[in-house]
């Protein structure tokens, strides 16, 4: 049984997710600031922790830095700010992926499953054998059970909504995708995304493959349309 860590200074917000993840079959435990979430997901570490990162004592930032120091421990953050920094900052620092208050509890069920699927898989860096779940577009090679994606045979870690938009684009090459279509394949439809969101999605995943493959240009913008991979 998966342990998840919950850590929010809003007790309203600790108790609903204690109920719904518990009623999925995890084990739960809720830190009410940053200090001691730190001193808990250190000594006992879970599978995966959630964090808000307005906290007193010790911010959402300040935590997850101070656990990359020595933990590759899968991190969701949910925060009430707006700011697209914020964002970029946290994915930059490690986190696995970024739900912005107010949020679709069912979405974060979803991602959280999908990280820990993601996870599992990291056992092995050998890319996935060929299967009804593997989409293979030339290099690349992507597990949408295990949520793994490999460039060339070399392993690409996706966050999951990342993972979701290049899916997305892969599955029909040539096809140019618009950013709703992306943002509906990769979001909850209860949560609202601008466009920036998903051209930010977009440069962070060609930076991560260009880090494997300096030539990699498969995902093409349209200008004032959106976005395709190509044939």
């Amino acid at each position: 049984m998966p342990t998840v860590a919950l850590v929010d200074d809003d007790r309203n917000i600790l108790t609903s997710l204690r109920i719904v993840l518990e009623t999925e079959g995890y084990k739960v435990r809720t830190y009410n600031d940053g200090a001691s979430g730190l001193e808990g997901l250190t000594q006992e570490p879970p599978d995966i922790a959630i964090l808000d990162i307005k906290m007193p004592r010790m911010d959402g930032m300040e935590l997850l830095r101070r656990l990359r120091q020595d933990s590759e421990l899968p991190v969701i953050f949910l925060t009430s700010k707006d700011e697209e920094i914020d964002e970029l900052f946290g994915l930059k620092m490690g986190a696995d992926d970024y739900i912005r208050k107010p949020f679709s509890q069912r979405l974060l069920v979803e991602r959280v499953k999908a990280i820990l699927r993601r996870g599992v898989a990291r056992a092995t860096d050998a890319p996935p054998a060929n299967s009804d779940n593997t989409l293979e577009r030339g290099k690349l090679v992507m597990d949408q059970e295990r949520h793994t994606c490999h460039w060339d045979g070399k392993p690409v870690t996706l966050t999951v909504t990342e993972f979701l938009i290049l899916q997305s684009l892969a599955q029909r090459p040539g096809v140019v995708k618009s950013r709703d279509a992306l943002m509906d394949a990769a979001y909850d439809d209860q949560v609202y995304v601008d466009d920036r969101t998903i051209d930010s999605h977009i440069k962070r995943l060609r930076k991560k493959f260009k880090v494997v493959d300096d030539d990699f240009d498969v995902i093409e913008t349209l200008y004032g349309v959106g976005y395709r991979f190509k044939e």
